[in-house]
């Protein structure tokens, strides 16, 4: 009995924070999303289903929006990251540290400095604008900041981490033996990479997918300060129903249409992949 007990001992502690910071949180969020009335009045309990119909009906540009630009963010640090990891785990030899130090080195600052900082980066005077203004690939009066271009790259650049870590630790732990058999067995170098590497660095990709594409889908910051409103994104629709309409049921609807789109699509993605290739 002592030691069947021990597994859920263990376990305790781990279910208990969730329990208290994320199911009790999450039934107050759903209760106050079926509710009607304002501020002044007060908000009362009324089964509003149509608070969710508002939310899709409303703002299902910005949903989109939102899933749109965390899709290119995730793929542009997919495509500059695995690079970076496959270089750092098969040559970065006794570099490994300082290369894996220099790639979360961002995070030792924080995310609104971080921002800011390309701010003043993407700003029309500034070294990305006047370098794009004298290859000719913006016009004389063109702009970077204030886009859905300024946007975009402002969250691949803050979550790159979230994608360069997870393709390291899987592209770590693939066996070097396994690819120079694929050579000895006539592969090519390209024909070992795409039928040995990159499949054993699935959970890698997997994971920092759903790393980068679920908090870009909700981030606000970057479409706050690098675009305009018309590049708004559904977290500043959410940010400012709660904080500055204060319109409570309408932003929790929208919280939970917005986590109900992404389970979805995380889970055809899952699926897509083959959910037991990536956990055996």
């Amino acid at each position: 009995m002592r030691r069947r007990g021990i597994p859920y001992l263990l376990l305790g502690p781990g279910l208990g924070w969730l329990a208290l910071f994320f199911v009790v949180p999450m039934y107050y969020l759903a209760f106050t999303s079926l509710q009607t009335g304002d501020l002044f009045a007060g908000f009362r309990f009324t089964w509003a289903w149509g608070n969710y119909r508002d939310a899709i009906s409303t703002y299902h540009e910005h949903f989109l929006r939102s899933l749109q630009y965390a899709g290119l963010a995730t793929v542009i640090a997919f495509l500059v990251s695995y690079p970076l990891a496959y270089w750092i785990a098969f040559r970065g030899g006794r570099w490994k540290n300082v290369l894996l130090l220099l790639v979360i080195a961002p995070f030792f600052v924080t995310y609104l400095i971080r921002t800011l900082a390309w701010q003043t980066i993407l700003a029309d005077s500034g070294p990305v604008a006047e370098l794009l203004r004298d290859l000719g690939l913006i016009a004389v009066d063109g702009r970077v900041l204030a886009t859905s271009t300024a946007v975009v790259a402002g969250i691949t650049y803050n979550f790159l981490p979230f994608m360069a870590l997870p393709l390291y630790v899987s592209l770590e732990q693939i066996d070097k033996g396994l690819v120079e058999a694929a050579q000895d067995l006539y592969a090519s170098k390209l024909q070992a990479f795409l039928r040995v590497t990159l499949p054993l660095s699935a959970p890698g990709i997997f994971a920092g997918t759903l790393l980068t594409f679920i908090p870009a889908a909700g981030d606000f910051i970057n479409a706050r300060l690098l675009g305009t409103p018309e590049q708004f994104m559904i977290g500043n629709v959410i940010q400012s129903k709660f904080l500055v309409v204060l319109d409570y049921p309408g932003a929790a609807a929208l919280s939970f249409v917005l986590m109900a789109s992404i389970l979805l699509l995380v889970a055809a993605y899952a699926r897509s992949l083959g959910t037991e290739r990536l956990t055996g």
